[in-house]
């Protein structure tokens, strides 16, 4: 019996890796991350290969990786003095962007991906003060004293969550929205959501082989980012994966006709939309 391509959670961030390899290596290239294509490894190779679908859409990755880094260095001109990457995966940006050294970045997530990251880039020195936390993000009591002990460590707080929430069920969602909204010190939060409808595409194109590796696509609430308000985040900007790769260049001519329409900023839950969205913790008044 052949193994599934997804074997693991973990192999999510080999795969998504490989788009970010490949547009590094374009000569018009958006951003650049010299590791990707190490971290990805072979294994993130052969699962791309394997997933023709996200392959032609890899413009999606692109974007919100482009809109991601975007949002980071807004935030961090801005005061942000702490980045929390939780589900970090091979996520590289202390290393490949311009980041001041008194920045402290905290990755997140399971033991075995963040030993293998650390691994692949032995000897590569990160542009800011980095700690790595082993961590498994279902474990609430831990990660709630993982969270007090950031907030009092923090002037202002910027949380990452990329790739992530899509994976966790609502009442999960919602319970890390409320734990990471009780520092006071997390000030802003960036996520990529998803609407129902494109959930519900992604599960026909590319769910079956996450699903048979036990990494099941789940969260898309109907109420779009407005979800998250009954936790104690208000949304504060909200980007169209669509719209930002037509602005990148990265879209077929199809699709950039559909590009044409109005962004529904993730509230029409019928209509297929990705993006990337930006929250404030409404239980601190931020200048």
């Amino acid at each position: 019996m052949n193994s599934p391509t997804i074997r693991g959670i973990s192999d999510t961030a080999r795969w998504v890796a490989i788009y970010r390899a490949e547009e590094s290596e374009r000569s018009d290239a958006v951003f650049r991350d010299p590791f990707a294509r190490k971290l990805a490894g072979d294994r993130g190779a052969q699962i791309a290969q394997g997933m023709p679908f996200a392959q032609r859409h890899s413009w999606s990755y692109t974007a919100r990786t482009w809109l991601v880094d975007r949002i980071i260095e807004w935030c961090v001109r801005r005061g942000t003095d702490m980045v929390v990457n939780l589900a970090a995966g091979l996520d590289a940006r202390p290393y490949r962007m311009t980041l001041p050294a008194s920045l402290k970045w905290v990755e997140v997530d399971l033991p075995e991906m963040l030993s293998y990251k650390e691994e692949v880039l032995a000897g590569e020195r990160p542009e800011c003060a980095l700690e790595r936390v082993p961590l498994d993000l279902r474990e609430s009591e831990a990660r709630r004293a993982l969270f007090h002990r950031l907030g009092r460590e923090a002037k202002q707080a910027l949380i990452v969550t990329e790739g992530l929430i899509i994976y966790f069920d609502a009442d999960d969602v919602g319970e890390l929205a409320r734990d990471l909204a009780a520092p006071t010190t997390f000030r802003r939060w960036i996520t990529d959501l998803t609407s129902p409808a494109l959930l519900r595409m992604l599960q026909r194109s590319i769910g079956g082989l996450l699903a048979e590796g036990g990494s099941p696509l789940k969260f898309a609430p109907r109420e779009g980012p407005e979800f998250f308000a009954r936790y104690g985040w208000e949304a504060v900007d909200t980007r169209s994966l669509l719209h930002t790769a037509a602005k990148l260049k990265r879209l077929s001519l199809g699709l950039r006709l559909l590009a044409l329409l109005p962004d529904p900023g993730g509230g029409k839950p019928d209509r297929p939309w990705g993006g990337v969205c930006m929250f404030e913790n409404a239980n601190v008044e931020i200048p």
